[in-house]
Parts: structure tokens; sequence; C-alpha cells
């Protein structure tokens, strides 16, 4: 265990969290919205505010890094002890778009609290979870006497993840040297509940492709042409029914190449968390669970891969009946990826599957967007298990484990510095990331506080 005591870290941050809430506020009204042009310069109005934040915070070092896009902020925190390891954190300061008529109950852009709950675009995602860490480190040096961490402390916040992170990659390998690091923490994800608080261990990857079917140059009469020329949508639809076996295992040969199958310990861990499929499927607004044989739905959710349709469509769809063949069908797929699986050889498997049953005389074009890895550390390593440790005493109970279902720019630090990933956010499903009255638990925000002003002593045993 670390060096700084509970109560001090505890101590500083109540002293201290009037003024943290109101700069929080104060970043919130910056309504930056990477996603829409108009707000390119709120932006970097928000670029420009963490960076002069961060250097009252204390970091020595701190930059604004351009990109083809929005613009991303550096920092960085030497620690006087030169054989501490070195510790990344990121997260982002873009929000989703947001407006009054959308549902929320105030202005999404001029943060209100109410009953222990800070409203507002960015309270949770990613904004929040970004700024815990400023008076979380001033908690760690008030609390151990140090005057720099006890590890070498670089943040990288981006500005475009909420658009695809589309030059975040380019930007980890052009500044691969600044960015080096033994290991990377993420404040950009959550916990099971208000009441469990937990830790990530991985996210899944991300493929996409959309494929295009072209049969007669125009629609053409049923009647006249049909049954005696191939019907692009009836192709398509051969394609997609054959996307899954009976089983509800992807049918595409290699698909499972490689993947790292839940280890008994993992599956444990997963079923103590108070899951309840019935609640879960009226989030889901669902009326049953689904998917590959043998397997939990948190199973499935976490560390499965998966392949799914996300649009399909060709052929006439108005009102009545119009007898065409149509002249051409498309289809949206996504595939979840695991640990294990390389996303351009899934690219390759899918292609070579897909082109396989294309019948003559149907023309095709499979376009992949770009793809997403995944990322998982093993429950043993030790970063982890420090993550662990720092959040256990912030909360003064047991820290439970899960993944995470969806995909994130996490994985390129991980592919580019070669570094483990480990999760820290204290967020909750009732935050409301994406939609209206987005908001932020206070007492869970202040948890995380503490979380990181312990990390850093932890993370400094633990890595050396």
């Amino acid at each position: 265990m670390s060096d700084t005591p509970d109560s001090a870290v505890r101590t500083y941050t109540e002293q201290h969290r009037t003024a943290f809430l109101d700069d929080l506020a104060e970043w919130l009204r910056i309504p930056s919205v990477s996603a829409q042009p108009e707000h390119d310069g709120d932006v970097r109005r928000s670029a420009e505010w963490l960076s002069r934040k961060l250097a009252e915070t204390g970091f020595p070092v701190t930059e604004i890094w351009e990109t083809p896009g929005a613009p991303a902020v550096f920092a960085e925190w030497p620690s006087e002890d030169p054989d501490a390891p070195v510790v990344l954190v990121y997260g982002h300061h873009d929000v989703q778009p947001a407006a009054r008529e959308d549902g929320w109950s105030t202005d999404p852009f001029e943060p209100v609290i109410r009953d222990g709950r800070m409203y507002g675009r960015g309270a949770a995602d990613d904004k929040g979870q970004v700024f815990f860490h400023t008076l979380g480190v001033r908690a760690h040096l008030a609390a151990t006497g140090r005057t720099t961490p006890a590890v070498h402390l670089k943040l990288l916040v981006e500005g475009e993840e909420e658009s695809g992170s589309p030059h975040f990659r380019a930007l980890a390998e052009e500044r691969a040297a600044r960015l080096a690091a033994d290991a990377v923490i993420v404040s950009d994800t959550g916990m099971w509940d208000e009441n469990t608080p937990t830790v990530c261990t991985g996210m899944r990857g991300l493929a996409e492709c959309e494929i295009e079917l072209h049969g007669p140059g125009q629609d053409i009469h049923s009647g006249s042409f049909g049954g005696a020329v191939p019907n692009p949508a009836t192709a398509l639809a051969r394609l997609v029914a054959a996307l899954h076996d009976t089983e509800g295992r992807v049918a595409v040969p290699g698909f499972y190449d490689g993947v790292a199958e839940l280890t008994e310990t993992e599956r444990a861990l997963f079923a103590e968390l108070p899951f309840d499929e019935e609640t879960w499927l009226r989030t889901a607004a669902s009326r049953a669970t689904a998917g590959e044989a043998g397997y939990s739905t948190l199973e499935r959710v976490w560390a499965r891969p998966t392949a799914e349709v996300n649009g399909i469509g060709g052929g006439y769809q108005g009102a009545g009946s119009k007898t065409v063949i149509p002249s051409s069908a498309l289809v949206k797929l996504s595939f979840r990826l695991v640990a294990g699986q390389d996303p351009e050889r899934i690219q390759e498997a899918v292609r070579t599957w897909a082109e396989a049953r294309i019948p003559a005389g149907v023309r095709h074009r499979i376009t992949f967007a770009p793809a997403t890895r995944p990322c998982l550390t093993p429950l043993d390593h030790p970063a982890l298990q420090a993550v662990a440790r720092a959040m256990g005493r912030a909360f003064g109970t047991k820290i439970l484990f899960t993944r995470e279902g969806g995909s994130g720019p996490a994985a390129d630090l991980q592919d580019v510095l070669g570094a483990p990933v480990l999760f820290l956010g204290i967020s909750v499903p009732s935050d409301g990331w994406h939609g209206p009255d987005e908001k932020v638990e206070l007492d869970l925000l202040l948890k995380g506080v503490e979380t990181t002003a312990h990390l850093w002593g932890e993370l400094a045993d633990a890595l050396r």
C-alpha cells in the first residue's frame, strides 16, 4: 500500500470541493462539440482552458497539440524520483451535440447542481472524469508532503473522441516518444452502478463494413424477368442469413482464430456482479436475450466477438406494392472484436467469405471503415491490481471487475506505446451519456479524486 494517508486525502478533497466544482462548471459552459463545425472555435477554447488550468494545478509542461482536426492537450509533471514509473492518463475534452429542445430540463451548457448531481453536457463524458485528476494529484501531494508526483505523470486529452478520433492514431504515432509510458490510465469509462464500484479490464475492438450488390442496370419488371436474372436483394438476404450458424456463432471461416478465451476466474468474477436479466432487458428495450450458445449475457457482451447487421435495404420501400427486381441492395455490418483478434485479418476473412457467396451476374463493392483494436489487461497484472487497491481505499469496499462491450481509442495507445491500458472511471449508467440531462454524481466524482490521490503511490510501488 502507498504511503498516502486516506484521511488526509479525504480532508483535502472536502476542503477544495467547492472550488473544484466551480472550475468544472466553468469548463462545462464551453460547448466543445467536435462534430459540429460551428463549434470549432469552442473546441479550441476548451483546449486552451484546460491547458491553463493544468498549469495552475502545477504541471510544469502544458502544450496544445495540433491535428488536422481538433486540438489535443498534453501535460507532463516529472517525478523527482528518477526511477519512478511513467504513467499516461487519457481522456477527451470534446462533447456530444446538445440542445434544450432535445429534452433537457435546463440549458445543457449552463451546468446546474440538483440533489447531489451536476447536470450539463460533458459532466460525466468526459470532462468531469478528466478534471478529477487535477484535484487528485494535488491531494496526493498534500497528503504525502511530496513536491512532485510519485510517478512521472503525463496527460493526453484529445478533442475528437466524440467524432470517432479520426486523427488520434496518427497523433499517437507521431508523438510516441513524448507519450512513452509504463502504463496508461483511461478515464473515459464507468462503474457497474452507484453501489458497486468496479474496474474495467478491457474493451472490444471494432471492424465495420458496407456491402453493396448491383444486379440489373435499373429496377426491372418481376413478371417479365423474375426467375431468369439474379436478384441482388435476394443475394444479400442469403448473405446475411449465412452470417451466423444455428448456435449463434459467426460463420465466417477464421473469425475466431486467436480469440482469448475467458478463464474460469473471470467467469466467476462476472458472476459476482449484481446482474438482473429482466432489468437489463428493459434497458435494452428488448423482450429476450440471444447470442452465442454456452455464454451468459455479460460474457456475450464483454468477452465474445460478434457480428451485427446495422442496416439493410434494397428495392421498393414505399406504401403498397411495386413488383420489381431491384437494381441494388446494401447492408452495413459491424464486428466487435476481442483480445487475440487482428482487425486486418478479420476484414480479409469477411471479404473472402462474402465474395464467395455473391452469385454470377451481381457486381459488388465491399468497403471497410478504419478499425479499432481490442485491448485487455490480465487480472493479475500489477498495474491493474494497483488501480483496484486505490479505488478500494477511496470507496472503502471490495472492488469487482467488468469489461466494456464498446470500443474506443484506448487500444491505439496500447498498440502504439506497448503499455498496459487500465480503466479508471466513476460514471454510472444513470449518468445519461450522449442523452438529455447528462449528469455526474458528485459523491462519486469526489471518490474519483480520492482514487487518483492514492493511485500514484500504488502504481509507483507496483511498477518498480
